[in-house]
């Protein structure tokens, strides 16, 4: 094989993603590891549930996680990456300790990490990592030598992420009527977050209001609303808003809401609108529900014609960049000069997560980071 080629040091990769119901008998389990430690009573996850029960009971990010694998195993196969791919889940089966359990027998001794999350925030990043320092924990703790986790670095500005999106949002304004489509509003939409999780994402330097997270997504939304000026001749305004935001009602959340920027859009006149949804990496049920049903469902009490984009999926330009970024990861990590790749103005993510990024609000072990306990 050849250099190009060489994943060492690792021997395998890990796709780390949320998890989700595959029925409804599923759903509240689901959502009590969800939810675990907070509290919440049975019968308020079964009222959360009914986002779930509206489809089967099932997520949709399972299935879209083995779409991605085959995309993944697809490529690199067909490039010669000789890298086995493996899955684990934070909070429903296959989960991550025992995914773990399984790369350890298999004798997988260091493996880079895939997160189904772009951007830098405690619930994207550093979750993530607390949940491999938990699972790396837990190993040891049953005598079992864990491999070394790498985590890599935020994927938001890579071609092969942003690209899939911009071909999107081209194809709901060409499918939009004509009479409108000039005048169609972008609304970007991500996942709200606290403002106190916001303005504490990203390295310490990054942090202020909305920090790293806030950032990033504006960065990506300029980038495609750049991309469709150029490809159609047409300046369409855009703005980034959020969506799916959960927890107490007197806490402060990015804002403002999808719903409530459609009503806004609406007063002003606006002929229409697409969704794209960049915060999200696939079709899950923040986007089924919280986009394709209520929020199109309140476009639709308005008048409003709307489109909602697509996300990435399993793309294979997505997986070639997985693959790009594997490469760069191992070539760093063998001292190989390597040129990331990343588009726009903020440039490549940092490898290593550094001290006092993405904070909790009550410290623990994460690994893949510059405070990791598991160097």
């Amino acid at each position: 094989m050849s250099d190009a080629l060489d994943a060492t040091p690792y021997d395998a990769l890990l796709l780390l993603s949320f998890g989700g119901p595959e029925g409804p008998d599923d759903v509240v389990p689901f959502l009590e590891n969800v939810t675990r430690g907070r509290g919440i009573p049975k019968e308020r996850l079964k009222e959360v549930g009914q986002h779930y029960f509206l489809f089967g009971g099932v997520s949709p990010i399972n299935d879209q996680n083995r779409a991605l694998l085959d995309a993944l195993r697809k490529d690199f196969a067909e490039h010669g990456l000789d890298l086995p791919i493996y899955w684990g889940n934070r909070n429903w089966a296959p989960y991550l300790t025992d995914t773990l359990r399984e790369m350890a027998a298999d004798g997988r001794r260091r493996v880079l990490v895939l997160a189904t999350s772009a951007y830098a925030s405690y619930s994207g990043c550093r979750q993530y990592r607390e949940n491999l320092a938990d699972s790396v924990a837990e190993l040891a703790a049953e005598g079992i030598e864990p491999p070394k986790v790498d985590k890599l670095r935020h994927y938001f500005n890579h071609p092969g992420f942003v690209d899939p999106m911009i071909d999107g949002v081209l194809r709901s304004l060409a499918d939009l009527p004509e009479d409108v489509r000039a005048g169609a509003h972008i609304a970007f939409t991500t996942h709200s977050v606290p403002t106190a999780s916001a303005d504490t994402s990203g390295p310490v330097e990054a942090h202020g209001e909305g920090g790293a997270y806030v950032e990033e997504h504006l960065e990506v939304a300029e980038l495609i609303a750049d991309a469709v000026r150029e490809r159609t001749g047409v300046d369409h305004p855009w703005r980034l808003v959020y969506q799916s935001r959960s927890g107490a009602p007197g806490t402060p959340w990015l804002e403002p809401d999808i719903c409530d920027h459609l009503e806004a859009l609406h007063g002003a006149g606006v002929p229409a609108v697409v969704m794209a949804p960049i915060g999200f990496v696939s079709d899950h049920m923040e986007v089924l529900y919280d986009l394709d049903t209520e929020a199109t469902a309140k476009a639709a009490e308005l008048g409003l014609p709307v489109r909602r984009s697509a996300t990435v999926g399993a793309d294979p330009r997505f997986a070639a960049a997985i693959r790009d970024l594997v490469l760069e990861r191992a070539g760093v990590e063998s001292g190989r000069e390597v040129t990331p790749c990343a588009l726009g103005a903020l440039g490549a993510s940092h490898n290593l997560c550094p001290v006092g990024c993405c904070p909790a609000r009550a410290p623990r072990p994460a690994a893949a980071g510059a405070d990791s306990p598991y160097a």
